[in-house]
């Protein structure tokens, strides 16, 4: 499956996959927004075989620039997603989470999907509400969070 966006093309990510995705979450600037997660390729290739989780790979043009998940959530979906840094700043995630979210929302039939960044992300706070999320409501840490997060839903 493969949804494309004005910049990016978002494709489903493979076994093949998996050495990548490991190099990108073992720089710390991308696992820093994870929780400082880092995986092996063993866990990575588990990772995405998880029957609850889809993963995708985000391309601008044929170049891998980044990683997007979606679960079930409900009634909805939920996304993370990060780019590398050399793909940060160019309008590349808002595009690819706009395109996911609608095809989430319009193909698929969902009637909602949210996003749980953490307040100190500033820079993922601007780029979700440029892809046409807004803000639901502000949370204390939990389970998954380590430190107060927001709510986000697609308005688009």
């Amino acid at each position: 499956m493969k949804v494309r966006g004005r910049l990016t093309t978002v494709r489903r990510a493979a076994e093949g996959d998996a050495d990548l995705l490991v190099r990108w979450h073992a720089d710390p600037d991308v696992a820093r927004y994870w929780d400082d997660e880092v995986f092996t390729r063993e866990e990575m290739v588990e990772r995405l075989r998880r029957p609850d989780v889809e993963a995708f790979v985000i391309e601008e043009g044929a170049r891998p620039v980044g990683y997007l998940q979606v679960w079930a959530e409900g009634d909805g979906y939920g996304l993370d997603m990060f780019l590398i840094p050399a793909a940060r700043g160019r309008g590349l995630g808002p595009d690819a989470a706009r395109a996911i979210a609608r095809h989430l929302r319009f193909e698929r039939g969902c009637s909602r999907v949210t996003v749980d960044p953490y307040l100190w992300n500033g820079a993922a706070l601007r780029a979700w509400r440029r892809a046409g999320f807004r803000d639901i409501e502000e949370r204390e840490p939990a389970s998954e969070h380590t430190a107060r997060w927001i709510l986000m839903e697609f308005d688009g």
